[in-house]
């Protein structure tokens, strides 16, 4: 019976173990504010089929992951928080999105396609 208990527990920590190497762990921007913010993008990430762990650090604006990569791809991740109104460092929410935000999650928003002011142009 001992052995039979020692073949069945190493058999379940072999499935467990060939499991958690489908899954990859990364962190990438996401822009917010608050806790609000804190609360959506974690729900946004957590409901795609395939994400195991969020965490959004409100400071430093990163989202760590941890995901199953044979289940998910990183842009469906990035593409889900865009659809609640934040931007990530691979995709931009619409307008109509952005603006439907609580006043206090509405973040500043970096203007893409605008060339970067020179030195000339600040002395003018």
């Amino acid at each position: 019976m001992k052995n039979y208990l020692q073949i069945i527990l190493i058999f379940t920590t072999s499935i467990i173990f060939s499991q958690n190497n489908k899954n990859e762990k990364t962190s990438f921007g996401v822009i917010g504010n608050c806790e609000m913010c804190k609360m959506r993008i974690e729900k946004a990430a957590i409901s795609v089929k395939g994400v195991k762990y969020a965490n959004w650090n409100i400071p430093e604006n990163i989202l760590t992951l941890v995901y199953n990569s044979k289940k998910v791809s990183l842009s469906e991740i990035h593409t889900s928080i865009a659809k609640i109104g934040h931007d990530t460092s691979e995709a931009t929410a619409t307008t109509e999105v952005y603006n439907q935000l609580p006043t206090c999650c509405l973040y500043i928003r970096e203007q893409k396609n605008k060339a970067p002011l020179n030195n000339e142009a600040l002395l003018q």
